[in-house]
């Protein structure tokens, strides 16, 4: 887009802003909290149940900055020039104190600090050069580093979440080798190394979260899909982490991304950044509740079918700066927004814009300008959790990329957001003066997704504690301990869980049948059809099938006498729903629900000829 007069006009008004705004600017320290921080639907909490608005930044270095190519001690082999030595950016010419500052003058609430799986390995003493403004750190590896800098943040109040950047120390991201977690390591390896981390920092409750990976990726042959299976399965691979994370560290809050590119960026072939577009129709669900966030990323120059390059990779579709306010608002509703702003479904969840940013010195883009401030305003009307990328960067003599909100040259001389000539401060002071939910956050019923697509899914701590292989052979699933089954669906693969009008109702000895015949079944409630029925004052929390056929259920104890009113709810020729609550859990099979005051207390099913011994039916009781 041209640079107009007018638009020159608008960007010396947001100067001029900048610089009364700076003059008032209060820094204030972060709030008193409490942790471990969860969820209540679309909103993070403290240990209180208070909102917490993860209002953060990005405080990159420990997962590299080097470009790939040329000697790695020269700057000039950096990402702008700028040599982090694989440690939080800005140690070597800035005391950490004054960096942490910097943070809470601008109301920095939340850190979101990556590392790489190469640099938690790495034994080599970062030279005294790279620590000249903190000789406290000479000596230490770059991971003991990484925990000084975890405890001066969170010593000063700031929340900090672990992001699992790379797998190699080198700057994200291209076709880089770091397209996805398992890149250059396995599973298993990548897995190990987040209960490394997470047990190392587990005593600390104000390391709050662990982002998982960023910014998965088509590698130079295959894309990463969502659920499908395969080594590129990212949701079958993050939700594998998650449920070893949990067991180590049951405190923390589990942060997935979005695939965030798939497909060949050339025009005429498939290309587009699903995000968290794929969640609607199969998402996570972890052993402890209450602890799953979303994220996604945005920048002015990609876009939801655009990579982001300039010259190879480039193509004709529109950036993100090219859409109006209207388009941009709905692109990145459909795209991620929705996860939080859709109360009730199996997938709502907060969802955290873990990275936004645009370049403020220097970048007279008229473009540029206005999507940061639509951006922003799309934030505050969404109520968002937010990081910018970067907090820190370096500018010599004013030269730099001029992305960072704070920055130092070499002798220390600190050109900050709010000294006087970033048209950005306005636009950052509304962000973090918006009025947004406060205080106490009431609870709502949560409801969650089963699913036997890729084997067993028991997501109950006691089951997996106590019971073990609980139908051996079968593919198993199990609600998580809080929660009760509701829905089924017809092609055995879907189940939909919730403690809705019942809240938590196990008894507390964790007690369960696995029911493999109709013994307990008093009234004929599907004629014809087998029917695995629990006892009085049991309710189903989980199935096995072998095949599509059913092979047991699981009936959990309740802590409360329950009704015994049934009815019959058949879906094997239509969907039968009381509600749409939580979403549609299996999406292309038919299903049904009972209704929020009900439990099911059976399934039926029938293997007479043309017939899979699916569930054709459930008993819905109140």
């Amino acid at each position: 887009m041209r640079f107009s007069l007018g638009n020159a006009v608008g960007l010396f008004l947001c100067l001029a802003a900048t610089a009364v705004n700076a003059a008032r600017f209060t820094p204030r320290d972060v709030p008193p909290w409490t942790g471990p921080l969860s969820t209540r639907g679309r909103y993070v909490v403290d240990a209180n149940g208070n909102r917490f608005r993860l209002q953060g930044g990005n405080w990159h270095g420990g997962s590299g900055t080097y470009s790939g190519s040329g000697d790695i001690n020269d700057d000039a082999s950096h990402h702008s020039n700028e040599n982090s030595h694989t440690m939080p950016l800005g140690l070597q010419y800035v005391p950490i104190d004054k960096i942490i500052d910097s943070f809470l003058e601008m109301n920095v609430n939340t850190i979101r600090l990556q590392f790489s799986n190469q640099m938690l390995h790495d034994t080599t003493p970062v030279q005294d050069a790279w620590v000249a403004a903190n000789p406290q750190f000479r000596g230490m590896t770059p991971l003991q580093v990484y925990d000084a800098v975890i405890k001066a943040l969170t010593d000063r109040g700031i929340a900090v979440i672990v992001n699992n950047h790379t797998n190699t120390s080198l700057w994200c991201c291209g076709v880089d080798g770091n397209e996805r977690w398992n890149e250059s390591q396995s599973l298993s390896t990548w897995i190990s190394d987040w209960l490394f981390v997470v047990n190392r920092y587990k005593s600390n409750k104000r390391v709050v979260g662990a982002d998982l990976y960023n910014e998965v990726r088509r590698d130079v042959l295959t894309d990463p899909n969502w659920g499908n299976g395969g080594d590129a399965d990212w949701l079958t691979a993050s939700q594998q982490a998650a449920d070893q994370i949990q067991q180590a560290n049951p405190d923390i809050l589990i942060i997935v991304e979005g695939i965030n590119w798939v497909g060949i960026p050339v025009d005429g072939f498939a290309h587009s950044r699903p995000t968290l577009t794929p969640v609607s129709g199969l998402s996570h669900t972890l052993l402890v509740s209450h602890k799953l966030v979303y994220a996604a990323h945005f920048y002015s120059y990609t876009g939801p079918n655009h990579s982001g390059a300039t010259g190879i990779g480039e193509t004709t579709d529109p950036r993100y700066r090219d859409f109006s306010r209207a388009d941009l608002f709905k692109v990145m509703t459909d795209s991620a927004a929705y996860v939080a702003l859709t109360s009730q479904m199996h997938y709502t969840a907060p969802v955290w814009h873990s990275e936004f940013g645009v370049a403020g010195r220097g970048n007279n883009n008229a473009a540029d300008i206005a999507w940061f401030q639509n951006y922003v305003d799309f934030l505050i009307q969404t109520d968002a959790d937010f990081a910018f990328w970067p907090l820190v960067g370096y500018l010599e003599n004013g030269n730099g990329n001029g992305w960072a909100l704070m920055n130092w040259d070499k002798s220390g001389k600190r050109t900050g957001l709010f000294d006087g000539d970033d048209w950005r401060a306005p636009i950052w002071q509304k962000l973090i003066a918006a009025a947004g939910t406060t205080g106490q956050v009431a609870t709502v019923p949560e409801w969650k997704q089963l699913r036997l697509d890729r084997g067993d899914f028991t997501q109950s701590l006691a089951v997996r504690k106590n019971n073990g292989d609980w139908d051996s052979g079968a593919s198993k699933a199990v609600c998580p301990d809080n929660l009760r089954l509701i829905g089924l669906s017809h092609g055995s693969t879907r189940g939909l869980c919730t403690d809705v009008n019942y809240g938590s109702l196990w008894a507390s000895d964790r007690a369960i049948e696995v029911v493999f015949d109709e013994r307990h079944v008093s009234n004929d409630w599907a004629g014809g059809y087998t029917k695995y029925t629990c006892p009085t004052n049991y309710f189903v929390t989980g199935w096995a099938i072998r095949g599509a056929k059913v092979s047991t259920v699981m009936c959990a104890k309740a802590s409360k006498t329950l009704g015994t009113n049934g009815r019959t709810v058949w879906f094997d020729q239509n969907d039968n729903r009381a509600d749409q609550l939580g979403g549609d859990f299996a999406v292309g099979q038919l299903k049904g629900s009972c209704a929020t005051n009900e439990y099911i207390k059976g399934v039926a099913f029938t293997t007479r000829a043309f017939s899979n011994g699916a569930p054709a039916s459930i008993y819905c009781v109140q």
